[in-house]
């Protein structure tokens, strides 16, 4: 085969000539060639990009849901409601960390880990509660946030807590006593019940410490319906007036009836001391 000219118009002599106003095939076969460099640069660039896994884009998407701020009087309990949304995003072992709580106040689940900071499980959260002493009043701009088990931040909210007075002293509120339940005597706890009725008596024992007596009832009560003796006698403590004037406690009122009913209750669960503070009650 011979060899192939050039032709007067640029082109190889014997390739097709491109029509007036169309690139030669030349210059299509070369545009071609480039469009598909392109497409597999942008295939091995993509293939460089890791994927986001399902923990962290779970995780992105936690956050917590709390009231933009929460009312209570002094001497008395308000609900904390603090919601996970969505739940199902929430790793193992996280809980909530609650900080800016005024030191004399304190949260019916989880337990203090510095002046005003609570550590709080995720299971106490449906229940939980802030426990307000007596003769506190202002303002408290309380941080909530849910911490992983390795210290991580995964979602913080903030509420502001008012504690303020009433505007008018309410109307006495009489309360009936139940009458007690017929037993034919103590029952000894089982080790568990017992063990957790302790806790709860040494968290009462920690609050009255404190001063904090509302709270301090608290946890009492919640031992004495379990079974633990002690902790009846501790509680009609807190109403019976000779006893509260020791613990020089202002703004709390004895109540002689509840004295009377609780101290009943510890005499049923085998308290030896209960007769003769009711003997002393009985007295007035």
């Amino acid at each position: 085969m011979g060899p192939i000219a050039a032709s007067d118009e640029g082109g190889w002599a014997g390739a097709p000539r491109a029509r007036a106003g169309e690139a030669s095939p030349t210059v299509r076969a070369y545009a071609a060639h480039a469009a598909i460099v392109a497409i597999m640069a942008a295939a091995a660039l993509f293939a460089l990009v890791p994927p986001l896994t399902p923990t962290a884009a779970a995780q992105s998407e936690l956050s917590l849901s709390v009231a933009t701020s929460v009312r209570g009087e002094p001497a008395s309990r308000v609900r904390l409601p603090i919601e996970i949304r969505p739940p199902e995003a929430v790793q193992k072992n996280s809980f909530v960390r609650i900080r800016g709580l005024p030191p004399a106040a304190a949260l019916s689940e989880g337990h203090a880990i510095a002046p005003g900071a609570w550590a709080v499980p995720l299971m106490a959260l449906p229940t939980l509660s802030i426990i307000l002493p007596a003769g506190l009043q202002g303002q408290s701009d309380v941080a909530i946030s849910l911490v992983n088990i390795d210290g991580g931040l995964l979602a913080e909210a903030r509420t502001l807590l008012v504690v303020a007075a009433p505007p008018a002293p309410a109307a006495p509120v009489v309360m009936i006593p139940r009458p007690p339940a017929p037993q034919l005597g103590p029952t000894p706890l089982p080790p568990a019940e017992r063990e957790r009725a302790l806790g709860l008596h040494g968290k009462g024992i920690e609050q009255l410490e404190r001063g904090n007596v509302v709270a301090a009832r608290h946890f009492f009560e919640r031992a004495a319906e379990v079974g633990l003796a002690q902790s009846a006698v501790a509680l009609a403590a807190t109403y019976d007036p000779d006893e509260l004037a020791k613990f020089n406690v202002v703004g709390l009122e004895p109540d002689v009836d509840k004295a009377r009913k609780w101290y009943e209750k510890a005499r049923e669960l085998g308290a030896s001391e209960a007769a003769e503070r009711l003997r002393r009650l009985g007295a007035r």
